[in-house]
């Protein structure tokens, strides 16, 4: 019985320690993907609180100094399911 205890534990530990990601195309466009990639996220506690957050299209494209974009893919990941981080990535010239 202690043996199935302990193992009901352990698992139970994992799981609350356990993060998932997840990367989904977003959007893919006619221009050429050329070498930039551009980033932009934000983080969302609780499912309530986001501080300073903007995982846009347009931040992402202005960061990797992209005028033209090719594709757009979507990252989120979770902690817990307490925290989950938006990424978007941008790709173009």
């Amino acid at each position: 019985m202690k043996k199935v205890r302990s193992a009901l534990a352990l698992l139970s530990v994992a799981a609350l320690l356990a993060s998932c990601s997840m990367t989904l195309p977003v959007a893919a466009t006619s221009n050429p993907v050329g070498g930039k990639v551009g980033m932009a996220s934000g983080t969302v506690y609780l499912g309530l609180f986001a501080f300073d957050a903007d995982a846009s299209i347009r931040t992402a494209a202005k960061n990797g100094g992209i005028t033209k974009i090719a594709t757009v893919d979507m990252k989120t990941s979770n902690t817990l399911n307490l925290i989950y981080t938006y990424e978007t990535i941008v790709t173009g010239e």
